[in-house]
């Protein structure tokens, strides 16, 4: 009987874990290259994509995503002279592959009681989420840089320069402006955060405002996408992916949109109250509940990443320059101020 239990325990944690990653994450991912589309359209006043269809119907383009995924795939899988070919081939495999693994680690619900037991939604429950999350994105840029380095390109290798100096910088950030946040939560664990913002009845981002500003401006860069988009500047240098094409080129694409998808993710349990509903007791409500803390994280989820999306057709691209002074002259000064000021406060309230 014990054994039984225990498969029905992993089974439910595969399902959970197939569900983060295929799910939300290639089903978001994708959905992202029409809104992409779309959204920079309405915003210059275009039609944006509307030539795909499946026996003439078209449905506002929303066939784009199946149209370039076929594209992709049948494409020639180009290796160029002088290339290493095993690292050219784990790059892109490396970069997307952290970026699915934290898709693991967010807390998509709580735990709800059915069939007479409890059900924790969250796919990996994990005491130390939130630095496992910044480790494996962090881990991600080893990609980048790989895939610059075997290209045998200058371009290449530039770009994955750049892609380097940017992550370390914003990665700081990123770890810094949460420091505040997570010492008036008093844990590292994501579903922990989001018990806290429901037991006290406030959201992260009443709590931490400034908080917000800097890791959402901090997350946006990490992914890599205009106005942070150095590492490919395809006016520029050309970027890391200059000699990648097929599905490769598409993995390091998904990339970006995965690692969007992460960090709106994140920015959600730890600021938007996570799977909460004001006014509504969810984990009482058994699957009924559960379903409601799955659509409340994932439709916040998705405000994040429309309001990423207008970032990115928005602000014109930084310089490089600009964009390391960013990072490490204002925003990481502004973090650490930000962690002393709430440091003493607790000290003092306390």
């Amino acid at each position: 009987m014990t054994f039984a239990i225990s498969m029905n325990d992993a089974l439910f944690t595969t399902a959970k874990v197939l569900f983060a990653v295929v799910g939300v994450g290639l089903n978001i991912a994708g959905f992202l290259g029409w809104v992409e589309r779309k959204q920079s359209a309405v915003m210059q006043d275009r039609i944006g994509a509307n030539r795909a269809s499946i026996f003439g119907i078209k449905i506002l383009g929303l066939f784009h995503p199946i149209a370039d995924a076929i594209k992709m795939l049948t494409k020639e899988d180009f290796v160029p002279k002088g290339a290493h070919k095993t690292l050219h081939g784990l790059a892109p495999v490396l970069s997307l592959g952290c970026a699915m693994f934290c898709l693991a680690a967010l807390p998509y619900g709580g735990v709800i009681q059915f069939a007479g037991r409890s059900w924790d939604l969250q796919p990996i429950a994990l005491p130390m989420g939130v630095p496992f999350v910044l480790a494996a994105l962090a881990f991600g840029v080893h990609g980048i840089v790989m895939a610059g380095y075997a290209s045998g390109s200058n371009y290449g290798l530039l770009g994955a320069l750049r892609g380097a100096s940017q992550m370390i910088a914003y990665e700081v950030c990123l770890a810094s402006s949460l420091a505040g946040l997570l010492f008036i939560y008093g844990t590292l664990d994501f579903s922990e955060a989001v018990r806290w913002q429901a037991l006290h009845g406030v959201w992260g981002i009443v709590v931490q405002p400034l908080a917000f500003i800097l890791f959402l401006t901090a997350g946006a860069a990490v992914t890599k996408r205009a106005p942070f988009d150095l590492p490919e500047g395809e006016s520029e240098i050309v970027g890391y992916h200059v000699e990648y094409s097929g599905m490769k080129f598409g993995m390091f694409l998904m990339t970006d949109f995965f690692e969007s998808i992460v960090i709106c993710g994140v920015i959600t349990a730890l600021f938007l109250g996570g799977w909460t509903i004001p006014g509504l007791d969810l984990p009482s409500m058994g699957l009924l509940g559960g379903a409601l803390m799955v659509a409340s994280f994932i439709g916040k989820m998705m405000f994040l990443l429309f309001l990423l999306m207008q970032l990115r057709w928005t602000l014109p691209r930084f310089r490089f320059d600009q964009l390391l002074d960013l990072g490490w002259k204002n925003l990481l000064p502004l973090a650490l101020l930000n962690f002393l000021a709430t440091a003493w406060v607790v000290y003092l309230w306390r």
